[in-house]
Formats: structure tokens, sequence, C-alpha cells
């Protein structure tokens, strides 16, 4: 059974930081590329950050500067730092994987086949 599980999330003031993890298991996902994607209430799930394989990192205009993006393959993980962070960063974080590359593809929700279940960023202004 394939599984990508969150972990990190938590409640920090403006201007602080959290690093968010993502574990996978039941493959590997050295050939897909892993990203992160947010949801707030009331919103449309949204993209944040997304690391293929091959090529940079691509990131959302509203995290730029922020957040970095990183992978480790030998531990099947990928990693979300976001420092900075505002009160509008409020949101559950959701990991995602998926055989996909580029843009726009890789910000497009649906074009993963990996989901984790997600966990919760909260911040205080």
């Amino acid at each position: 059974q394939v599984q990508l599980v969150e972990s990190g999330g938590g409640l920090v003031q403006a201007g602080g930081s959290l690093k968010l993890s993502c574990q996978g298991s039941g493959r590997t996902f050295n050939s897909y590329t892993m990203s992160w994607f947010r949801q707030s209430p009331g919103k449309e799930r949204e993209f944040v950050a997304a690391l293929s394989w091959i090529g940079p990192p691509a990131y959302a205009d509203s995290a730029k500067g922020r957040f970095t993006i990183s992978r480790d393959n030998a531990k099947n993980t990928v990693y979300l730092q976001m420092n900075s962070l505002k009160p509008e960063d409020t949101a559950v974080y959701y990991c995602a994987a998926g055989p996909v590359v580029g843009s726009p593809s890789s910000w497009q929700a649906s074009r993963y086949n990996y989901w984790g279940q997600g966990t919760q960023v909260s911040v205080s202004s």
C-alpha cells in the first residue's frame, strides 16, 4: 500500500518557522515529482512548491523567498522549510507525488497520483 505521511505542522507566531516532512512508503518516488499543496477553509487547494527528479524547484509566488522544498531520495522523503510565516499561510498542507514534470502540469493537483492526509499549519498574528 502506497502512503505519504506528513508531519511537522503546528502553531507558530507570525515571523516564525516550521519544517514539514513527508515520508513515502510502499514504493520509491525517485522518478516522481514531489510537491506541497495547501488548503484553507472555503478555498480551493493551491500549489505551494514542487521538486521533480530533474530540474530546479518551482514555487508559487506566495512561497518564493520564504519557503524551500528539498528531498532525500534515500529516505523517500520530501521537506518544506517555511520561514517568515504569515497568518495567510494558515492552512492544511498536503504532500503529493506524481509522474509529472514542468509547468503548468506540476502546479495542478489533478496531475498527482498520491496524497498524504495533511498537516495543519496555523500562524498567529
